[in-house]
């Protein structure tokens, strides 16, 4: 523990001007203001420049301990006290003497003066009213303002005294700086986040100030990729530009922006500061076993997470369920853990969203290593990955319900998990399993709101590790091959649906061979050729599906026949639109009513009713901008400028061979034959 009159000059703090506007106005009407925030977040600087700056206006001085320094003789106002004395050593001599007076022993030791054996305290002994009365004077006769610097392993002490200073003076002005508040109702909490590394597009925000201060001069979209990758924080910048004594900037940002733990170290203040690896130490050290192993295990999540998704990762026979909502908001007050999100109803459709957080990624990096150290790395990843396919089979589901948007949200809301999930190496065959089924759940997130080369990239990987002849493979090879003709990938897309025949005949997969006819007639109308997309798509529409939850059903199939038959049969395509809405899940299909929109529009063009195929169009449109997927609005967009232009001026319609659909990229094809012609004849 350190105590002394503060009075020495600080370097510049960047990007806490805000931060300290605000302090300076509480200091002026609040008796007790405390900084809060994560390790290395800067708390302690801000505090003495805004100390340095009130004191001078108000020739006062700063009374300061560090409660992170090791305990010191008497305790807290011992140290306060002394810091109070000037530099003599008479005067130093009578501080001591008061101190031992009215702060008592230490331990086993007599107190001047006393009668009777020693008491043995089994922690610091708290000061009596003289002790706090004159420390109160004295802070009143010279305008001191009371720092209590770092205050968290002393929290509890520091409280007791903040309590018994206020009681004697009301008047006095405390500081105190903490990874979390005391929870006084006198307090007022400034909390204090990382540095913002941009301000708006194309600024640079102070972040990129502190980095560029200690680097000089450097390309500024360098100094953005290392302060983005360090989150802002402050010591991990210093620590990181330490290094740029042994390294270019470029390597730098390289090697911080790659996965893995930091552990720069250099020369700092504090002990703790050396490091990010000691900062977060010091922090873990103030945490109950129970929180120090949610706060391991919460490192093999690498985005932001609800309560559900932190209980599957971390509950464990020595860590129940029930301790891990506690555990969360404990570490959130230790400004280990951010919440990003309050629980509460969500804006529009009034549904209940549960909290949640964020492991910053010094935290997350010193977490990982205590978890890799346990020897529980191995079994936290497979729990994750496991719960990651609950997640995406519940948002499976959800898609095929009443509101696809629950299920657009629930996949928005876990993106960064779920990506983690599909590309972290697999520990064996199992694991590879459930990363598959990951990926086979996400079908719609790939084939239907827009992300299909993602998608195609995690299938192709992930049927490689998984060579086991199941029947989550097959639907595997059937999705690869969908994704492939959505995509115009034809040799792709035959390939895998070949597989995906062999493997769906083998495990009598009525629903698997409807599914690869509808894939079949999607790479049909991509190739322009209509007939075979008919023939195709009214074999997949006649089939009555037996699993309605996974892939396009008979309805899409439906759907998608309609578009086939917008420039053949009018009369038919909208009886195939007719079909796809009556035989549809739920009234919430967005996908499904965009898509029989969209053939109602095409069918009206072509057959010269640009006004209600403009009506149609737009709401289409409006559907399809509910789930997503680019090429489909872009497509429509374009639909609907032209369908204006036609009413507007009245021009004739374009043959449909010039037409440019949006399932229609462009570029060379051979029509295929029919599909199912094709399969009699074998793969």
């Amino acid at each position: 523990m350190t105590a002394r009159a503060d009075r020495r000059p600080l370097p510049g703090v960047v990007g806490r001007a805000v931060e300290h506007d605000l302090v300076s106005g509480l200091l002026q009407s609040a008796p007790l203001v405390t900084l809060t925030g994560a390790a290395g977040v800067g708390k302690s600087v801000l505090a003495r420049a805004v100390l340095e700056e009130h004191t001078a206006r108000h020739d006062g001085t700063v009374l300061r301990v560090g409660c992170w320094d090791g305990p010191a003789e008497g305790g807290l106002v011992a140290a306060l006290l002394r810091a109070a004395q000037p530099g003599d050593g008479a005067r130093r001599d009578s501080a001591t003497a008061l101190v031992r007076r009215t702060a008592g022993s230490r331990v086993g030791e007599p107190v001047p003066g006393a009668a009777g054996p020693p008491d043995v305290p089994t922690g610091p002994a708290p000061a009596d009213d003289t002790a706090i009365a004159g420390l109160a004077a004295h802070c009143r006769r010279h305008r001191s303002t009371v720092l209590l610097d770092d205050c968290d392993p002393l929290r509890d002490e520091c409280a007791r005294l903040v309590r018994q200073l206020l009681r004697a003076d009301p008047a006095l002005r405390i500081v105190v700086t903490a990874r979390g508040a005391l929870g006084l109702p006198e307090e007022r909490v400034v909390e204090l986040a990382p540095l913002p590394v941009t301000l708006g597009e194309g600024t640079a925000g102070p972040a990129v100030e502190l980095l560029a201060a200690r680097a000089g001069a450097a390309a500024p979209e360098l100094l953005a990729a290392v302060c983005q990758a360090l989150e802002g924080s402050p010591l991990a910048i210093a620590l990181a530009a330490q290094q740029l004594d042994r390294m270019s900037l470029p390597q730098l940002a390289a090697q911080v922006g790659a996965d893995g733990p930091l552990y720069y170290s250099g020369p700092a203040a504090t002990v703790r500061h050396t490091s990010l690896y000691a900062a977060q130490a010091a922090g873990y050290a103030l945490c109950s076993p129970t929180d120090r192993r949610v706060w391991a295990r919460l490192s093999v999540l690498p985005g932001d997470f609800d309560p559900w998704l932190a209980g599957c990762v971390c509950t464990s026979c020595d860590v129940p369920a029930a301790a891990v909502d506690g555990a969360l908001e404990r570490l959130v007050g230790a400004s280990v853990l951010e919440r990003v999100r309050d629980g509460g109803a969500h804006d529009d459709t009034g549904a209940a969203l549960p909290p949640r957080y964020r492991l910053p990624r010094a935290a997350r990096d010193f977490g990982r290593t205590q978890l890799r150290e346990a020897g529980e790395e191995s079994a936290a990843l497979r729990r994750f990955r496991q719960a990651c396919a609950a997640l995406a089979a519940e948002a499976q589901i959800a898609w095929q319900g009443p509101d696809q948007q629950v299920a657009v949200r629930l996949v928005a809301d876990e993106r960064t998990n779920l990506d983690a999930a599909l590309t972290r190496p697999p520990q064996d065959a199992e694991d590879a399993l459930g990363a598959l089924e990951i990926a086979v759940s996400l079908w719609f997130h790939w084939a239907a709101c827009g992300h299909r080369r993602e998608g195609r990239a995690h299938l192709d990987r992930l049927l490689l590790l998984s060579r086991d002849d199941t029947a989550l493979r097959a639907r595997a090879l059937w999705l690869a091959g969908y994704l492939a003709a959505q995509e115009h990938a034809p040799g792709a897309a035959e390939a895998l649906l070949d597989q995906a025949w062999t493997a769906a005949v083998m495990h009598a997969d009525a629903d698997g061979l409807a599914r690869i006819a509808h894939a079949h007639g999607v790479l049909a109308l991509r190739r322009g050729n209509s007939a075979a997309a008919v023939a195709c798509l009214e074999e997949a529409a006649g089939h009555r599906s037996r699993d309605p939850w996974f892939g396009p059903g008979p309805a899409h199939s439906w759907a998608l026949l309609a578009l086939a038959l917008s420039s053949l049969d009018a009369e038919r395509a909208q009886a195939a639109a007719r079909h796809a809405w009556e035989n549809r899940h739920s009234d919430g299909d967005f996908w499904l009513y965009s898509t029989v929109l969209y053939a109602c529009a095409a069918t009206e063009r072509v057959h010269g009713k640009p006004g209600a195929a403009l009506e149609a169009c737009r709401k289409a449109l409006a559907a399809k901008k509910l789930i997503g997927d680019p090429l489909f609005i872009a497509g429509a967009r374009e639909m609907v400028a032209g369908l204006r232009r036609e009413v507007r001026s009245g021009e004739p319609l374009p043959d449909p061979p010039q037409e440019d659909p949006w399932w229609r990229p462009g570029g060379p094809g051979v029509p295929p034959h029919p599909f199912f012609s094709r399969l009699r004849a074998g793969p």
